[in-house]
């Protein structure tokens, strides 16, 4: 869907030029992101908490904007990202850096991990061989920020060669069928890891820049962030009106393994084809429980202004969170982007909706 012409010319006369690096993150609000600032942009803060962050599209268009941001997402992988494009202002990743993490140190003995216990799943042996040497190369970087920018590239570069850009589903015979394809992008699939690392590593060495104003990541509970904010921005996992919700950690599962390669194999339910994490899932993804997430959150930062980004046809509806907001003696606004279709999205009803509480 094409963004208005007036919000894309906002968007680049008010903001420093640096863009947010794309991404193919299921949910990823990068492509509103004009509408977003337009929405809110008028708001009077300074600090905020960008409470599900996920791949950082919305801490990033906080930061270009000159706030004090803090970014939270409880999946660790997300945080590195954060770390990477919001924390960090100066630090890139070098040209040897980026040699050392792709290539096998004869000095080393590698873990072969990946390549026994996923072949035949995600990617095939040559791509699960490079992803054992890259896994146990980025932890010798010698700076957590160098750290983060090639875990960024890394996560990237594993997200656009699987089909769906997910891990939810054992499915590596969908790229490599020889079939008449109507869907995805097969030359992408087959463009080579190295290659794709070295791409999104300088894209990311792009987006770097100081706002100076000291913004940082964490990872945790969105209800357990310490703190005082002027603003919480509140993205959580959709629930759609026929109770499906979005399990982001199962669909991305094999991306915090690899952050945690050295104990991933304790963490694994085997019992599952696709093998993802074992681990309690969010409250925020089932109809049953995510009501009562959001009341306690509400409760949490009721001394905040509250930005929620939501869809129209969510658990709770629209009128269910804004009635939660007027419990809590906020005045409530609320905005319609439209028809805004997600990748994948069969919903062709569905409104991209902001709720603003004061």
């Amino acid at each position: 869907m094409a963004l208005r012409q007036t919000q894309l010319h906002f968007f680049e006369s008010a903001l420093p030029q640096t863009e947010p690096p794309s991404t193919r993150y299921q949910g990823s609000k990068l492509k509103i992101l004009p509408w977003i600032w337009e929405t809110i942009g008028s708001l009077k803060f300074q600090s905020v908490l960008d409470a599900f962050g996920g791949t950082a599209s919305v801490s990033y268009l906080l930061k270009t904007s000159g706030k004090a941001v803090t970014y939270n997402d409880y999946l660790k992988f997300n945080w590195f990202i954060a770390t990477a494009l919001i924390e960090n202002s100066q630090t890139r990743l070098s040209e040897p850096e980026i040699d050392f993490v792709l290539s096998r140190d004869p000095y080393i003995t590698y873990d072969d991990f990946i390549y026994r216990t996923f072949r035949d799943i995600y990617f095939t042996d040559e791509e699960n061989q490079w992803l054992d040497t890259v896994c146990q190369n980025i932890p010798r970087l010698g700076g957590r920020f160098q750290r983060a920018l090639a875990y960024y590239a890394l996560f990237q570069a594993c997200i656009v060669k699987r089909p769906y850009n997910l891990f939810h589903r054992k499915n590596l015979y969908m790229r490599t069928a020889e079939v008449e394809r109507t869907f995805g992008n097969k030359s992408t699939w087959d463009t080579p890891f190295e290659e794709h690392f070295r791409t999104f590593a300088a894209e990311a060495n792009a987006a770097i820049f100081d706002s100076r104003i000291p913004c940082r990541a964490l990872c945790g509970d969105a209800l357990q962030v310490p703190g005082h904010y002027d603003l919480v921005y509140v993205d959580p996992p959709y629930v759609s009106t026929k109770g499906v919700g979005v399990d982001y950690f199962d669909f991305y599962h094999f991306l915090e393994g690899m952050v945690d390669y050295t104990a991933w194999n304790q963490r694994i339910d085997y019992g599952k084809k696709h093998r993802p994490l074992k681990g309690p899932r969010s409250p925020w993804s089932y109809p049953q429980t995510t009501r009562a997430a959001f009341e306690r959150l509400f409760e949490r930062y009721a001394d905040s202004i509250l930005v929620i980004s939501y869809r129209s046809d969510g658990i709770p509806s629209e009128e269910q969170i804004i009635s939660l907001l007027q419990h809590q003696n906020k005045t409530v606004q609320r905005h319609h982007f439209g028809q805004y279709k997600y990748a994948l999205s069969t919903n062709g009803v569905s409104k991209e909706v902001v709720i603003i509480a004061t």
